[in-house]
C-alpha cells in the first residue's frame, strides 16, 4: 500500500476537487437548465401549434450547440495542456456566464421576431464551445489532482457535479412550478434559473482563481524548460495529438455509446415521460429529480470500485446492460403510469449507466501523457458528443415525430453495442503513470522485482 500523503497534500487534493467540482456544477447547471426549461420556453422563440415541432426546434438548437464542442476542445484543451488546467477552467466558467446571461435577456418572437432565437442560437454556440473545454479540463484536472490509487473515485466527482448541477437546475423548476402559475412560467419565469446560473458562475470564478496548478502539469512545464524545450512547441497541438490518434480514436468509441445513454435518460427523460407516457410535467420533474439524485450518490462508490478492479469490468457491464436492456426499459417507461414505476425504471436505466459516467473521465486522462492530455480528452469526446450526445434529443423526437418512435430505442443499443467492442478489445487503464514520477516508480519496482525472486526461492 502506498503511504498516506501528509497533511497538507490532503487538504490540497481535497480543496483541488470541491473547485474542480463547483466549478463544474455551475457549467452543467447552464447547459442542462436549457433542457429542463425548453418546455415552457420554446413556444416563446417558436410559433406555431406543434408542441412537438416546436419542442424539436429547441432540441435542434440544443444540438447545434454540441456543433461547438470540437472547437471548444480544441482551442481550450490546448489553453490547458500550453498554460495550464487552472488557467483553463477559469476561462470556461466565465464564458458560461456570458452565454447564461445572454440566454436570461434574449427577446421572445413576439418582441422581435427570430432575432430572440438568434441571440439564444449564438448563446448555446457560446456554451457549447465553454462546455468543450470545461470536459477535458476538469476530467484532466480531478485525474491529475487525485492520488494515483483513488484516480476512480476523484474522477467520479465529475459526474457528481454534473449532476448536482442538473439536479440544482431542476430544484428551480421545482420549486417554480409550485409558486408560479402556467402561464407565468412561460411568459417569463423561465428567465430566473439562467439569471441565477449567471450568478453562481462570477462566485465560481473567484473559486477557481485560487485553485492551484496539478503537480503533474508542473513537472511538464519544467521539463519543457530544460531538456526537452525543443519539444515545447507542439505541446497541446494537433500535430502532438496525430501521434496519439489510436487513444484519440479510442476516446471517440467508447463514449459513443456511453454520450447517447447518458442524455437519453437526463435531459431527455423529462420529455419522454410527458410527451410518450403521458405524465403530468410536474410528475415526470419529480422522477428526474429522484432519480439523479440517487445516481449522483452511485458515483463514488464506483468510482472506488475501479480502483480496486479496473475500468474495464465497469464499462463492459454498462455496455451489456445499454445493449440489451434499453429496449425493454424505454417501452415500459412509455407505459409507465405512476410517479414510483417510473422512478424504479429510470434508476434502473441510470445504475446500468453508471458503469461509464463514474470513470470514464479517468479512463480518458489515462490514455495520454501530460503534454497532450486536456486536448486528447477534449477533442475526440467532443466531437463523439457532436455526433451522437448532442443529437440523442433531437433524433428521439424525429423518430416520435415520424410515428416511429421505437427505433431511437435500437439507435441506443446500437451506439451501446459499438462502445461494447471497444471496451472488450482496449486495455485496462487503472496502472497507467499520469507523470514521470509515477513512471520512474512502475520502473523502480519492476527492477526490484526480479532481484526479490532468488531470495524469496532461498526462503
Amino acid at each position: 500500500m502506498p503511504a498516506s500523503p501528509p497533511g497538507d497534500e490532503r487538504r490540497k487534493r481535497r480543496l483541488a476537487l470541491v473547485g474542480g467540482s463547483l466549478g463544474n456544477l455551475v457549467e452543467w447547471y447552464d447547459w442542462f437548465v436549457y433542457a429542463s426549461f425548453a418546455i415552457y420556453f420554446a413556444d416563446s422563440f417558436f410559433p406555431g401549434d406543434n408542441p412537438t415541432t416546436q419542442l424539436m426546434n429547441t432540441a435542434g438548437i440544443f444540438a447545434v450547440g454540441f456543433l461547438m464542442r470540437p472547437v471548444g476542445g480544441w482551442i481550450l484543451g490546448r489553453a490547458a495542456d500550453r498554460h495550464g488546467r487552472k488557467s483553463a477552467l477559469t476561462l470556461t466558467v466565465t464564458m458560461m456566464s456570458v452565454a447564461a446571461l445572454l440566454i436570461a435577456v434574449a427577446p421572445t418572437y413576439g418582441q422581435a421576431g427570430y432575432f430572440g432565437a438568434l441571440v439564444l442560437l449564438l448563446a448555446r454556440l457560446l456554451q457549447g464551445m465553454s462546455i468543450g473545454g470545461e470536459y477535458a479540463a476538469s476530467a484532466t484536472y480531478l485525474t491529475e489532482a487525485s492520488a494515483r490509487n483513488r484516480r476512480g473515485l476523484g474522477s467520479s466527482f465529475q459526474y457528481v457535479s454534473m449532476t448536482c448541477g442538473q439536479l440544482l437546475g431542476l430544484g428551480i423548476l421545482i420549486t417554480l412550478q409550485h409558486t408560479l402559475t402556467t402561464a407565468q412560467l412561460e411568459s417569463w419565469g423561465w428567465r430566473i434559473p439562467f439569471l441565477v446560473g449567471a450568478l453562481f458562475a462570477v462566485v465560481v470564478f473567484w473559486l477557481r482563481r485560487r485553485l492551484q496548478e496539478t503537480d503533474a502539469f508542473k513537472e511538464e512545464t519544467a521539463s519543457a524548460e530544460g531538456e526537452d524545450a525543443h519539444d515545447d512547441s507542439t505541446r497541446g497541438t494537433l500535430k502532438a495529438l496525430w501521434h496519439y490518434r489510436r487513444q484519440a480514436g479510442l476516446v471517440m468509441a467508447l463514449t459513443l455509446g456511453g454520450t447517447v445513454a447518458y442524455y437519453t435518460y437526463t435531459t431527455y427523460l423529462t420529455k419522454y415521460l410527458v410527451g410518450s407516457a403521458g405524465m403530468e410535467k410536474t410528475t415526470a420533474t419529480l422522477v428526474s429529480f429522484t432519480a439523479l439524485a440517487l445516481f449522483a450518490v452511485l458515483q463514488p462508490f464506483a468510482g472506488m470500485l475501479s480502483d480496486r478492479i479496473g475500468r474495464r469490468p465497469l464499462l463492459i457491464t454498462f455496455a451489456v446492460g445499454c445493449t440489451v436492456g434499453t429496449y425493454p426499459i424505454m417501452t415500459a417507461l412509455g407505459s409507465a403510469s405512476s410517479y414510483w414505476s417510473a422512478l424504479g425504471l429510470s434508476l434502473l436505466a441510470l445504475v446500468i449507466v453508471t458503469g461509464y459516467t463514474s470513470i470514464n473521465a479517468a479512463v480518458k486522462a489515462e490514455l495520454f501523457p501530460t503534454r497532450v492530455r486536456a486536448l486528447g480528452v477534449a477533442l475526440p469526446y467532443a466531437i463523439a458528443n457532436a455526433l451522437f450526445g448532442g443529437t440523442a434529443e433531437y433524433v428521439a423526437l424525429w423518430f416520435k415525430n415520424s410515428g416511429h418512435e421505437t427505433m431511437f430505442f435500437w439507435y441506443v443499443s446500437g451506439c451501446s453495442l459499438i462502445s461494447l467492442v471497444t471496451y472488450v478489445l482496449m486495455p485496462d487503464t487503472r496502472n497507467a503513470a499520469l507523470s514521470r514520477a509515477e513512471a520512474e516508480a512502475d520502473g523502480e519496482a519492476a527492477r526490484e522485482r526480479p532481484a526479490a525472486a532468488p531470495a524469496e526461492a532461498a526462503h
